[in-house]
């Protein structure tokens, strides 16, 4: 016998309605997951931030000084290719990474020392910068090397000069060796540490037509033009962690955080860093360096930062220029109160 309830099939007017309902859903939940997910990476971030602040408190803690971006020998008046290991490298054994330490010179370039090579340090990459895991080969049997997305201070413009041996205003320079006491602006108002991009084309040695602290994009653009080395194709900013130079391991606060410097070559537009003179090229003879490496940050519409005092928080790119720039001087006396 027939059943007297046979089974009715959706139609076709009804699975087009499910289907719809189906894709509204989906497009919904998508933005909220993806949110979830920049949230967490966020919270990595700051995470790895803090370490970094940490690892500099510690290498203090056991040398009474904070580690120099670089040491310059001043006795000599030509120098090879690269040279002394920035702060990423001399605060390695307060990351956990004492057996890597241990395998290496600080004395020596790094450039030839194997230990390093095709190694990834987690510590130095934000989770959120697409460039962080892809490994670079300078090539000349040189170590293979992964990016960092954190760099250190080095004050507002100037950074070093080797005739007067002076340094700028932040907090890492050349043979600086400063302390906490030469924190004179506080250090719950000064940055240690911030964010940077891997993979930043930049230019350097050469200009800038005025020492002056550039007040706008455009000024750096004209001293970047000034340059005689160019990194654009391949860009190569901040992919060498164990240099010294502050286009690898550190930023400047000449420009707010996220600002674009438009540089054209060749016909293609370049968002760029500038570094005047390489620090340590050439030891005495060198020239003094002027840099504006901009902090940049994968985050939307902001950029993550440590403090000296190890404190750990987020700043708008919509920072106004005189707070910005108040937060990386150590001893400015200023009076303008950082972003909370």
């Amino acid at each position: 016998m027939r059943s007297m309830n046979p089974k009715r099939a959706f139609t076709l007017v009804e699975l087009l309605v499910v289907i719809a309902i189906i894709g509204v859903l989906v497009g919904l939940l998508l933005p909220a997951v993806q949110a979830a997910r920049e949230a967490a990476r966020r919270m990595q971030c700051q995470n790895r931030l803090k370490q970094l602040a940490l690892a500099s408190h510690n290498y203090h803690a056991t040398f009474s000084m904070f580690p120099p971006s670089a040491t310059v020998d001043l006795k000599v008046s030509s120098t090879g290719n690269n040279g002394s290991w920035g702060v990423h490298g001399r605060i390695l054994p307060f990351l956990e990474q004492g057996n890597l330490y241990e395998r290496v010179d600080l004395s020596l370039p790094w450039d030839n020392q194997m230990a390093i090579d095709n190694l990834q340090i987690s510590t130095y990459a934000c989770p959120s910068d697409p460039g962080a895991g892809q490994a670079r080969d300078p090539g000349a049997g040189r170590p293979r090397l992964y990016p960092t997305s954190y760099g250190f201070n080095f004050g507002t413009w100037f950074v070093f000069d080797p005739r007067s041996q002076q340094g700028g205003d932040g907090m890492f320079y050349p043979n600086s060796f400063l302390r906490f006491r030469d924190c004179l602006d506080g250090t719950s108002e000064t940055l240690l540490v911030a964010e940077v991009k891997a993979w930043t084309p930049y230019t350097r040695n050469g200009g800038p037509a005025s020492t002056q602290v550039p007040t706008h994009a455009s000024e750096v653009a004209a001293a970047a033009a000034m340059a005689t080395s160019f990194k654009l194709e391949p860009a190569t900013g901040h992919t060498e962690w164990p240099d010294g130079r502050v286009h690898h391991t550190g930023f400047t606060t000449t420009l707010t955080p996220g600002t674009s410097v438009p540089y054209t070559s060749g016909g293609n537009e370049f968002d760029i860093d500038y570094n005047a003179w390489q620090e340590g090229r050439n030891g005495n003879a060198g020239q003094p360096t002027y840099a504006a490496v901009t902090a940049r940050s994968y985050h939307p519409g902001l950029v993550q930062v440590a403090y000296l005092d190890g404190s750990v928080s987020s700043v708008s790119e919509s920072v106004e220029i005189t707070v910005w720039r108040a937060m990386g001087t150590r001893a400015g006396h200023e009076l303008v109160q950082r972003e909370r």
